[in-house]
């Protein structure tokens, strides 16, 4: 999966728009509890979230890699 766009969304979800066209809603809360991610629970930090096509990163250094999003990824119908 190559990311093309993400968008942060209510109640820590971000969605993921992939080149390939898939697209679809990536809940980050399970993750707000480890360390590298609680500064997170700041929505203005959650807020500032961008890609960097393999993955998606915070200003906090918290990231994600494009296989853990598409392993969870809850696809749009």
């Amino acid at each position: 999966m190559r990311i093309s766009n993400v968008i942060p969304r209510a109640d820590y979800v971000v969605e993921i728009i992939s080149e390939e066209g898939t697209s679809g809603f990536f809940d980050v809360k399970p993750y707000l509890d480890l360390e590298a991610f609680s500064s997170l629970k700041d929505q203005q930090l959650f807020k500032n979230v961008s890609h960097g096509k393999y993955f998606i990163e915070w200003g906090n250094g918290a990231d994600l890699s494009a296989d853990t999003i598409e392993a969870h990824l809850q696809t749009v119908c």
